[in-house]
């Protein structure tokens, strides 16, 4: 499979899933733009290991939230490129707590993140896309979306309603060349998984038929077959890569 010529947007590119995905993408040949919010030295990171595996891009520092920095930063990557054929909806964080000991400013972060970034990104590259007939748009949902879990209220939301999102715009976008699918990860070696309090890890690997935690590059390559060309028939599906933790 070959990304070559593809222009790509990694949303959150400079970790995690979100890095495994740009050196991926960037290995098939996509030229891929790392978004970061204020990590730079993070992203500076993403962008050298991309360059040293004979990948390119760019960064592009831009808070997902907020709708006149995408705007503005779509704007400038169509116009240095001429296009975007790849958007990949990564950037999301969380503030696990029980909700009865959530703060509002919690739920402004999270939501502001995970769902409305999600959208806000999703409607400013829809534009480009719908106007060059041809996109790949993959959201990056989680398996706490489908089943819930402890202390994640406010995570399950906004990942539920990513899922709703992902088939409602597959939909709407379809006769215009554009497919939209969300991946499900389950429990992954990443950084925000180490947060979680070992007990609760413990319980999770006991859960996970194959008995392990997946890894980044495993989610990344799944995203990069949805964003390839041989996934042309495939939108509106939520794939997951959760070691059969929810089936």
């Amino acid at each position: 499979m070959s990304l070559t010529g593809q222009i790509a947007i990694v949303t959150g590119g400079s970790r995690g899933i979100g890095r495994a995905t740009v050196l991926v993408i960037g290995r098939l040949g996509a030229y891929v733009a790392i978004n970061y919010r204020d990590n730079q030295a993070a992203a500076e990171a993403s962008l050298a290991e991309l360059s040293a595996s004979g990948g390119h891009g760019e960064l592009c520092q831009f808070d997902v939230a907020d709708e006149s920095q995408v705007d503005e930063a779509v704007k400038k990557i169509v116009d240095r490129h001429k296009k975007i054929d790849i958007l990949i909806n990564n950037a999301g964080v969380t503030y696990d707590n029980l909700l009865v000991r959530m703060k509002p400013e919690d739920w402004d972060q999270v939501v502001g993140t995970n769902l409305k970034g999600t959208v806000l990104c999703t409607k400013a590259v829809t534009r480009v896309m719908i106007r060059q007939r041809y996109g790949r748009i993959i959201n990056i949902s989680s398996v706490v979306g489908q089943m819930g879990n402890v202390g994640q209220s406010l995570y399950a939301a906004t990942k539920a309603g990513i899922l709703g999102f992902t088939r409602a715009m597959a939909r709407e976008v379809g006769s215009r060349g554009i497919t939209v699918n969300a991946v499900a990860p389950g429990f992954i070696e990443s950084e925000m998984t180490t947060q979680l309090p070992a007990k609760l890890q413990e319980e999770f690997l006991h859960s996970i038929p194959l008995g392990r935690l997946g890894t980044c590059e495993e989610v990344a390559e799944l995203v990069a077959f949805l964003a390839g060309p041989g996934a042309g028939y495939i939108t509106g599906q939520v794939v997951n890569v959760n070691g059969g933790l929810y089936m």
